[in-house]
């Protein structure tokens, strides 16, 4: 995990940033990665939005953006009805302090506003780390944009990013 994220530059022709929904599907495209964006409507909860989506709320990963003291971050990947356990992930992360930023870092951080944010198409590459239960299966995520979802297969997004698979969250 020591290794410098890249940044990536996602603007057509290096001046303003791409949208969010061509800067995701770019950049899975890049991977060779299989993805699907579905625009929904907004959910007041995470079974309001599995039900819209026709799926279970563990389906639902959320990309939380997570601080490290050297004012670094790293992508965690929590599915729905669970929550980041914090002293596993800083055990993965070999490190003692770890933060949620405002939405303003993430923001910053990501190209993203909080509930859009995505590893993919990020304007930094950070880390990831993904939580060991969203394995094996085809997960919805934030697609960039309010308004859509992203599908994608959970083995091969973890493939693409060389993520870290661990035991990081707790039931909510």
């Amino acid at each position: 995990m020591a290794e410098s994220p890249e940044s990536v530059d996602f603007s057509p022709t290096g001046g303003e940033l791409r949208a969010g929904r061509e800067r995701v599907t770019a950049d899975a495209e890049a991977r060779g990665v299989d993805i699907r964006i579905i625009e929904r409507p907004a959910a007041r909860s995470l079974h309001e939005a599995a039900s819209l989506l026709g799926i279970q709320p563990s389906d639902i990963v959320k990309t939380l953006v997570v601080k490290r003291s050297d004012d670094t971050f790293v992508f965690a990947l929590v599915p729905g009805g669970r929550k980041i356990a914090w002293p596993k992930l800083r055990s993965v992360l070999g490190v003692n302090k770890l933060q949620l930023p405002d939405a303003s870092v993430a923001l910053a951080a990501t190209g993203y506003e909080r509930g859009t944010i995505t590893p993919f198409g990020s304007t930094t590459a950070w880390p990831v780390v993904a939580d060991a239960t969203i394995a094996g299966r085809t997960v919805s995520m934030g697609a960039g944009e309010h308004g859509y979802s992203l599908f994608v297969d959970a083995d091969a997004l973890v493939a693409a990013f060389s993520a870290t698979v661990a035991d990081i969250t707790d039931p909510e």
